[in-house]
């Protein structure tokens, strides 16, 4: 789903049209160079919830220190003109009912991804980090978890861990070192905030210490939560 930015953060929209990128890749995205000189940039990677695209959180790309190069991936699945997911999700029971067959299939198109990237672009291969919203975050922590060789740290606004991702988590001195950073709102009636509850404690069991944030707000990136994701990667 997309995300509803408060009014102050409009004017951080993308105002320079960007095509998006399909070269030797195995999806679709559109990119912000550094705007800080550097050989080896650090990789920012956003990824859209269900029902969005490409362009959604790149809209505040402009945010993202300088330092990074930053790439914002479109997600496989379609499901109309202009929105897309990573896998489809039925929430008709009132519990998010999804197709596990398609979110297995992104994940390893995920990392397919990042593997190809290093092939088109120049960054730091021990600085890549994925920050997603949503069915994105869901993504960010299927992705991490299961490769933390090719992922520094992740920030996952508003998502949940899948119970069927922790069976392919594999103990690694990788994956203790791995940061993760979540946020999500109390008030959040698509994704109950009990969902961060639960991945923090599972990320603790297994030897990691995130940081959790919880925001009084709904299923949203909030100018709060933006705040500090952009704090936490200064």
């Amino acid at each position: 789903m997309r995300i509803l930015l408060s009014l102050s953060l409009l004017p951080l929209i993308m105002s320079d049209p960007l095509s998006a990128q399909t070269a030797s890749t195995a999806l679709q995205y559109v990119v912000r160079q550094p705007t800080v000189a550097h050989t080896k940039p650090p990789l920012l990677i956003l990824l859209h919830g269900v029902g969005s695209n490409e362009l959604d959180l790149f809209s505040f790309a402009d945010r993202i220190p300088g330092a990074y190069l930053v790439i914002s991936a479109r997600a496989p699945n379609t499901i109309g003109p202009g929105s897309y997911a990573w896998y489809h999700v039925d929430f008709a029971t009132g519990k998010p009912v999804f197709d596990q067959e398609q979110a297995e299939q992104s994940r390893l198109q995920l990392i397919a991804f990042i593997e190809q990237l290093g092939r088109t672009h120049a960054f730091d291969p021990a600085r890549v980090y994925l920050c997603g919203f949503s069915q994105g975050a869901i993504m960010a922590y299927s992705v991490a978890l299961t490769r933390p060789d090719l992922v520094h740290g992740i920030a996952a606004m508003s998502g949940r861990l899948l119970d069927e991702v922790k069976p392919l988590v594999k103990p690694s001195p990788a994956l203790k070192q791995l940061s993760v950073f979540i946020s999500h709102g109390t008030q959040d009636g698509t994704l109950p905030v009990r969902y961060a509850h639960e991945a923090d404690a599972y990320l603790r069991s297994i030897g990691i210490n995130p940081t959790l944030k919880t925001y009084n707000d709904g299923h949203t990136i909030n100018a709060a939560m933006l705040e500090d994701l952009v704090d936490r990667l200064k």
